[in-house]
């Protein structure tokens, strides 16, 4: 008798219950994955975007906008011979020439005071000092010089702020006689110092003369007492027109028969070079840059170039052209620089005014303001606010040009900067003084990123690499139960450690040793593959000791005591080849210099640092290649090694190269080690025994320091969005290379 099968019910309710929840669960499954995978998306967006938003302001041109027009104020048919804003914008100065100052409302034009200066009859020369510092420099018909400066009084009566101006004499309502016998003056310099001041005068029958004078402050007063000292001229020929004098009163450039330039050395008196300027044209302009290091020349054509002094090949200082700017409205007809940045606006014919930056070689703004020959130019402090002189009238602009400073050639290419013998990428965004030049170049701060990297890398790689291979593949699963946690463990130390002990510690050691580090690096494999062969030569009976996969265990004190020797053996070799010391050697006879925290204390910190990821993930792929494949090479009469070399690592290959491309991110955006490894000097040197600053030490450095809103503050921004492109960039290749690797070794 024959029994049927027991019917199995799929439909019990126990079952459909189970079968609905468990529905629902995958429901909720892909739910949660797909929102974290959409959040993951958004929030890299995000940091795109807000990097974006903060950046972006860099590059918007600038703006200028008409706010007020009012008669000239003062006497109308007297020539103006400066116009000047105080901080606020708010108070104006006009100097005229029949020798009156007017202060007035520079919204609406109101007169607030008027003085007139201990002077007989008319202004005949004048002269300002620097826009920032307000000395000015006057004369009369009798051949003396004025100094007078212009002041600002801030007070709050019922909590509105009111400015007040004053004039004061800083060294005394006495004028300074330039001429002996009085004859007039045509034109009038002065160059104001902390320790010395010079004033340059030419007359009417175009005598130069030039005073220095030395200050000294008395000991019972504090005043400040001025003491003469003669200054001797070389002959200049033809008729002078004009003399600027640097900051640092090195330098007194004259301008002759408005085409030959003249440079005196003003220590040695004597006459550096002539510069003949008839590629230039007829100059109409000539005025000095903020710093008062660079001349700006204006010409006839609408060009105004930019020239400053420089040693040559041979050290000589020379005027060298530096770079040009093209307004190509008629010939420049006023030059008024910014007393904060390196800006300058130009005023050409039919009231066209350009606005630009000398380091960033950028034209900001080129375009008609007012109808009219424009008389004058003023930039306030700030550089927000413009006031235009025309015949009979002034009109008030504001100005909008927040970062000037940026183009794409002041970031990435190479800029000649004041001072400086040659074009250079240079990266130092602040300093002491108020007229420093900024220099944002982006260079020295990428390839330091990418020298760290790769020094990282060139360590980390063949090491984690190879013993993932050996991990995965050979060691025995009792020993790689131990081995894998711990070096996955090296990954779990702060990096903060890792920097301080590679500053504080390695980098002093690998200078006192540095010899014994590359005789390490010689000595170790050398002394690992003796041991190799002789171990693969003894008898069976001793090599069979150890189990296999633990016969890596006898290469620990190998290891350990190649490098003592070598660490002991390398002071004798210091004085047998390198006279005591390599780093002298290298220093003083190869002419490579050496600092004590540099890419190699760098190559070695991160480099362990990095090892950790790039082992952990490729031994997990190489594991995880499955056994079928290797037992199958290996029943075809493959060695172990060729079965790893043929099989195992071609498979495995997407595994280990995201491995190499999750190290590599991880040296790239390294932070702490670098910051404290390094040096943080951002140089272009490819030199492993120098310092680099990377992008992400460069935004922990100064971050901090930087004013919210400023240029440093969002080109900081920028280092951090170029950084995340270097991410993206890299990742995505990772990638696109990964899947080419899995689909071509997929199938095996």
């Amino acid at each position: 008798m024959t029994t049927s099968p027991p019917k199995l019910d799929f439909n019990t309710p126990a079952l459909q219950r189970y079968r609905k929840a468990r529905a629902l669960k995958d429901k909720f499954a892909n739910w949660g994955i797909a929102f974290g995978g959409i959040s993951i998306i958004g929030a890299v967006l995000l940091i795109f975007f807000y990097l974006l938003y903060e950046v972006a302001p860099m590059f918007v041109p600038a703006d200028i906008e008409q706010v007020g027009e009012y008669q000239t104020p003062g006497a109308k048919d007297s020539k103006t011979l400066m116009l000047s804003m105080e901080e606020q914008a708010e108070v104006g100065l006009r100097v005229q020439q029949n020798n009156t100052l007017t202060f007035f409302k520079v919204k609406t034009g109101e007169v607030l005071e008027t003085h007139n200066l201990p002077l007989i009859g008319d202004i005949k020369a004048f002269d300002v000092s620097t826009d920032s510092g307000r000395l000015m420099a006057v004369s009369d018909s009798q051949g003396e010089a004025l100094l007078v400066k212009h002041n600002y009084r801030v007070t709050y009566p019922n909590d509105q702020r009111l400015i007040s101006p004053w004039l004061e004499y800083p060294y005394g309502e006495e004028a300074i006689s330039l001429f002996d016998d009085g004859r007039e003056i045509s034109n009038l310099t002065i160059r104001d110092g902390e320790e010395a001041m010079m004033l340059a005068a030419i007359d009417a029958n175009n005598q130069l003369t030039v005073k220095r004078f030395l200050k000294e402050e008395d000991f019972i007063s504090e005043e400040i007492v001025l003491e003469e000292e003669s200054v001797s001229l070389p002959n200049i020929a033809g008729k002078i027109n004009q003399v600027e004098i640097d900051q640092a009163m090195n330098f007194m450039f004259v301008l002759s028969d408005q085409r030959l330039l003249h440079v005196i050395n003003s220590n040695s008196e004597t006459l550096e070079e002539t510069v003949t300027l008839d590629e230039v044209g007829t100059i109409t302009k000539m005025s000095l840059l903020l710093g008062e290091n660079s001349l700006l020349i204006g010409n006839d054509q609408g060009v105004v170039s930019q020239r400053f002094m420089a040693r040559n090949q041979e050290g000589e200082w020379r005027l060298r052209n530096v770079r040009q700017f093209e307004m190509a409205h008629g010939p420049i007809q006023a030059i008024a620089t910014e007393q904060r940045r390196k800006g300058f606006f130009t005023a050409g014919e039919n009231g066209q005014v350009a606005i630009y930056h000398s380091t960033a070689h950028r034209t900001l703004l080129n375009e008609k303001l007012v109808d009219g020959e424009i008389l004058n130019l003023s930039v306030s402090p700030r550089a927000k606010d413009l006031l235009v002189e025309t015949n009979g009238k002034i009109t008030h602009f504001k100005v909008d040009n927040e970062h000037p400073e940026i183009s794409w050639a002041s970031m990435w290419d190479e800029v000649w900067y004041e001072g400086y013998n040659d074009a250079d990428y240079t990266w130092q965004s602040s300093a002491s003084s108020n007229d420093f030049e900024p220099k944002y170049s982006l260079v020295p701060l990428a390839f330091g990123t990418l020298k760290g990297a790769f020094y990282a890398m060139l360590l980390a790689a063949p090491l984690a690499i190879a013993g993932a291979v050996y991990t995965a593949y050979f060691m025995a699963p009792a020993m790689r139960r131990k081995v894998k946690p711990i070096i996955e463990l090296m990954e779990a130390l702060p990096t903060v450690i890792l920097g301080f002990l590679a500053g504080l510690a390695l980098a002093p050691f690998i200078e006192n040793n540095l010899l014994g580090i590359f005789a390490v690096l010689i000595v170790m494999p050398v002394a690992m593959l003796a041991f190799g062969y002789t171990w693969a030569n003894l008898p069976a009976k001793i090599r069979h000791i150890l189990p296999e996969g633990w016969d890596v265990l006898p290469l620990i004190p190998v290891i350990i005591l190649s490098a003592w020797f070598a660490i002991e053996v390398s002071p004798n070799l210091e004085v047998l080849f390198f006279g005591g010391s390599m780093v002298d050697w290298l220093n003083n006879d190869l002419g490579v210099d050496f600092s004590q925290r540099n890419a190699l204390i760098v190559g070695l910190a991160m480099g362990f640092a990095v090892i950790p990821t790039i082992f952990s993930i490729a031994e997990d792929a190489i594991f995880s290649v499955p056994k079928s494949l290797s037992y199958g090479s290996l029943a075809l009469g493959a060695t172990p090694w060729q079965t790893m070399i043929k099989v195992v690592l071609p498979t495995a290959s997407p595994g280990i190269f995201s491995a190499l491309m999750i190290g590599l991110g991880r040296a790239v955006g390294e932070t702490m080690i670098v910051l404290m490894a390094t040096g943080n000097t951002p140089i272009t040197d490819i030199n492993i025994f120098e310092g680099m600053r990377t992008l992400a030490a460069n935004i922990a450095v100064e971050i901090p320091e930087s004013e919210v809103g400023s240029t440093h503050y969002r080109i900081l921004f920028l280092t951090g969005f170029v950084l995340f492109l270097f991410t993206f960039v890299f990742n995505t290749a990772a990638e696109t290379v990964r899947q080419r690797l899995r689909t071509k070794y997929g199938q095996l």
